[in-house]
């Protein structure tokens, strides 16, 4: 064997980068969304012990859903990647690109074990660049593969130096094999079945025995004509301590997922549900279709589920010759390579078990995975595939007269494969590209115009997407997925009749409950979905709430550790104000799942509704110990904790909000808050930073506008107010609060008594039962000198508010100069000052419906306006009238006025008296 060097090395790196430098460009499409982005394993909140209990999907190795994948080191892998550059796509499929070369390049030197050095570059090229492997590379969970092979072919080459002189045995480098067999495995299971190659390496290729010998050897120490020899009871001891190291680690695997297969349904694997021999004989002919893909890989597609290849249901089918023609190719390469001794012998045998070996696990034959053909699982099995055309290719150019024609040959292999890869990569660019480039090769498949459906529904394009949905259920009837799809695609669109009719052809199809058999086995868990869309479509309706709960609570019957059907029935039983029960649903979703900090959420939103502020606040805490970054707990715990009146927890507000608009930098609510803790604090300039900010993001920010104007009028800028007001007036019209304020200053800054008039009228034309401005106008009468208009309309305020002294005080004042007949003119008293204009706080709402569609989202959602927090008893109400229940803070601050406005009363009084 021949070390490896630089050039070659260099080669095999160039080649990979340019077969795969567009890939750098792809984004997260398919898989990669599950294992990316809705993977919180992946976020450094997540203690790292978390990724050895969950699956590669981030589901808990517990739950029935699992699919049981355990990957974590492959997770880890994803999390150092998050760590760098967190969810941009492109550091993903770089670290992918640089695995793949790295796995060349030792298959570079595994090679040269079995061929020349010419034959193993030609090998590692073809493994380089052959198109099979664009979906382990350039989509970001195959890193699966790539991880696992680069420590299975360290394990096998670690093993190659396990033989010593004189046949002796080398124990470091098994140890080495074992610790590196155990890593592979943990990046995928495959990774396991390096322990057969070594066997069959050490048997026929180590030891350099042949089938024949053996049965001979075995034959005469049955007879008891001869001993075993000394060097097969060494190769017998090393194949015991990798068998037993194997089985252990078996045994470990299943401890992990707790003795139990995943779950999978008749449309992940049609043929693994199916009666004998349709089974057999599907399973069995899936096996030349993954040969063919790696013989002629000019058809790739993303999705090989449901209905792709059709069963084969008869022994007569026409598709059965290509299972016989296969099988009859590698029993021959299998009989010649066992059989007979020499070097091209023993390089078919390793091409035939890094085929065969690593790709049983996914090859249906000794249990059912979730796929029936899937193309990232043929990475390590196209090394044999390499080995053996290079070998082949090496055979044929060693003939003279087709040394030049098989240097043509290959060279068009490798140039056509390369340029397939390259285009190839562009279909994994987007979701839409790739699942349209999916249904160039595969009409028959449901889940790929759904797909395409969910693509174009992700873009806003409902009514294409409805188009794809349709398409779906006609080519799988049967399809419950797809009904779901269209139903939710029809809610999108507003057809909520259709939707409604959409979710019920869906219902229907679900499996009907057997006593005694285990639902779960029976049904995709995002199915039992049907239920708490169809009771999200319906709640909508008042007179439904009890049928939407109903349907929640059938989805529990019938998986209990359903957890969007709890967190789903909570939402609708606090919409029910049934605020008590609503926690029990959510306390029980937390049984299911304690690290949720969206459930910890929910269930601070139902303290608040059981006006329980302190216990909210706890929940609150609770879930941004478990995710710091939780927006809606940063911000509604802020917002609580400033309502709370505690100077104390103030400074802990602001660091939440200032948190809050870190991650949400253009929600206008986070700065206008921020605000309104500056005001409280007296920060005057701080205040009218973040009230600018939350005005320029949104300039029809009602409560920022009137606060940034009440702020500047406090502030002795009355005529800054103006402006803002000005703009205030113009989105909101009748904004009572408003019109005040720029009455007062009318009347007391810019001496416009004819434009305080106007507001103060079209107060009255809106409200003409509001007190204050009834007397602003009744002022503005004693300003024009119309004393006897002024008396009449201070007699109707009074009706109106007749146990306000101040009113029967400036009335008594006017009788008294109308008796008099000796006004003298006096500045107009600032008659809104007396009317306590208070501080314009946002509305609080209860919480928005929450969607389930097309995934179940596992957090109430509040409206845009974040603080809506509260219970439904406060809705539409004026948004500017104080809130009941004030602190004592607050309670201190009126006082306050209070004074202030009678010692204005009393300068008021003597002006009008003449003093």
């Amino acid at each position: 064997m021949a070390d490896i060097n630089l050039k070659e090395v260099t080669l095999i790196i160039g080649v990979v980068t340019v077969c795969y430098w567009n890939s750098l460009f792809c984004g997260f499409v398919f898989d990669d969304v599950s294992a990316i982005l809705d993977n919180k394993d992946l976020h450094p909140s997540t203690p790292l012990k978390t990724l050895f209990q969950n699956d590669f999907w981030g589901t808990p190795m517990s739950e029935e859903r699992s699919h049981k994948s355990y990957r974590p080191l492959t997770v880890l892998t994803f999390r150092l990647n998050y760590l760098f550059s967190e969810l941009k796509p492109m550091s993903y499929h770089l670290l992918n690109m640089i695995f793949h070369a790295v796995v060349s390049v030792i298959f570079l030197k595994v090679c040269k074990h079995f061929l020349d050095s010419r034959s193993s570059v030609i090998a590692s090229l073809l493994f380089a660049v052959h198109p099979i492997h664009t979906e382990a590379v350039t989509g970001v969970v195959g890193r699966a593969e790539l991880l696992s092979s680069i420590f299975f072919l360290a394990a096998f080459l670690s093993y190659t130096k396990s033989k010593g002189p004189d046949n002796s045995i080398v124990w470091t480098p098994i140890a080495v094999t074992v610790f590196l067999v155990a890593v592979a495995t943990l990046c995928k299971e495959q990774g396991i079945t390096v322990v057969g190659i070594c066997c069959v390496y050490e048997v026929f290729i180590a030891q350099g025995y042949t089938l024949p010998l053996l049965y001979a050897t075995a034959g005469q120490f049955l007879r008891g004509k001869g001993s075993i020899p000394f060097s097969m009871l060494q190769t017998l001891i090393k194949l015991i301590v990798l068998m037993f190291s194997t089985l252990l680690l078996v045994v470990i695997r299943v401890q992990v997922i707790q003795s139990q297969l995943p779950v999978f349904t008749r449309f992940d694997n049609p043929a693994a549900v199916s009666p004998t021999p349709t089974r057999q004989l599907t399973f069995n002919y899936l096996l030349p279709v993954n040969a063919w893909l790696l013989l002629n890989p000019s058809e790739l597609c993303c999705d090989w589920t449901m209905g792709t290849i059709p069963l084969i249901e008869s022994f007569l089918d026409i598709r059965n010759l290509a299972t016989f023609t296969f099988f009859c190719f590698l029993g021959a390469l299998g009989v010649f390579s066992l059989r007979y001794p020499g070097d091209s012998s023993k390089t078919v045998l390793m091409a035939l078990c890094l085929m065969a070996l690593p790709f049983i696990p996914a090859s249906n034959l000794f249990f059912p995975v979730g796929f029936v053909v899937a193309e990232r699982v043929l990475y390590v099995p196209s090394m044999g595939f390499c080995i053996l055309v290079a070998h082949g290719w090496q055979k044929i150019s060693n003939k003279s007269v087709l040394k030049k024609l098989s240097w043509v040959c290959l060279s068009m292999v490798i140039f056509t494969h390369a340029l397939k890869t390259l285009h190839r990569n562009w279909d994994w660019e987007s979701e839409y590209t790739l699942f349209m480039s999916a249904l160039k090769v595969n009409k028959n498949n449901a889940k790929l115009w759904n797909n395409v459906g969910h693509a174009l529904e992700n873009e806003k394009n409902f009514e294409r997407a409805l188009k794809y949905f349709l398409q779906a259920t006609h080519v799988q009837p049967d399809d419950i997925g797809a009904h779901m799809n269209v139903g939710r695609t029809y809610k999108n669109l507003n057809r909520t009749k259709e939707a409604e009719e959409s979710y019920m052809m869906a219902k229907s199809l679900m499996p009907q409950i057997i006593p005694g058999k285990k639902y779960a086995a029976r049904i995709a868990p995002n199915h039992l979905n049907v239920y708490i869309n169809l009771a999200n479509l319906i709640r909508a309706n008042e007179s439904r709430l009890e049928e939407a709960d109903q349907l929640y609570r059938q989805a529990i019957s019938m998986r209990p550790d359903f957890k969007q059907a709890y967190i789903s029935r909570g939402e609708l039983l606090l919409k029910m104000n049934k605020p008590l029960k609503a926690k029990e649903a959510y306390l029980k979703a937390l049984e299911l799942d304690k690290n949720n900090a969206d459930l910890w959420y929910n269930l601070a939103i139902v303290h608040i509704e059981l006006k329980e502020p302190n216990e909210a606040l706890k929940n609150f805490n609770h879930a941004l110990e478990l995710n710091p970054k939780h927006k809606l707990a940063l911000f509604n715990s802020a917002i609580l904790m400033q309502e709370s009146g505690e100077v104390k927890l103030r400074p802990e507000a602001r660091k939440r909000l200032l948190s809050y608009i870190n991650e949400e930098p253009q929600d206008a609510n986070g700065y206008f808050n921020l605000g309104m803790l500056a005001m409280d604090d007296k920060k005057d300039t701080e205040a009218e930073m973040w009230m600018k900010k939350a005005i320029k993001l949104q300039a029809d920010f009602r409560s920022a506008l009137f606060n940034l104007a009440l702020l500047y009028s406090q502030t002795a800028k009355e005529l800054m107010a103006l402006p803002v007001l000005e703009e205030l007036l113009r989105y909101y019209p009748d904004h009572i609060k408003g019109l005040i304020l720029k009455g007062d200053i009318l009347m007391n800054q810019k001496k416009d008594i004819l434009g305080a008039k106007k507001c103060f009228e079209k107060i009255l034309e809106m409200d003409p039962s509001n007190v204050q401005g009834k007397h602003n106008l009744c002022v503005v009468y004693f300003e024009e000198k119309d004393l006897l208009k002024a008396e009449r309309c201070l007699v109707e305020t009074l009706a109106l508010a007749p146990h306000e002294e101040y009113i029967q005080r400036h009335l008594n004042i006017v009788r008294d100069k109308i008796s008099s007949s000796s006004l003298v003119e006096q500045p107009i008293f600032p008659a809104s000052k007396t009317s306590g204009v208070g501080r314009d706080k946002i509305p609080t709402e209860n919480v928005k419906e929450i969607k389930s569609e097309p995934k179940p989202t596992q957090i109430v959602k509040t409206s845009d306006n974040k603080s809506q927090y509260k219970s439904n008893k406060q809705l539409g109400k004026n948004t500017d009238k104080e809130v009941p229940h004030k602190t004592i803070k607050e309670i201190k601050e009126i006082e306050k006025k209070r004074v202030a406005a009678l010692k204005r009363l009393e300068e008021i009084e003597r002006i009008l008296n003449g003093e």
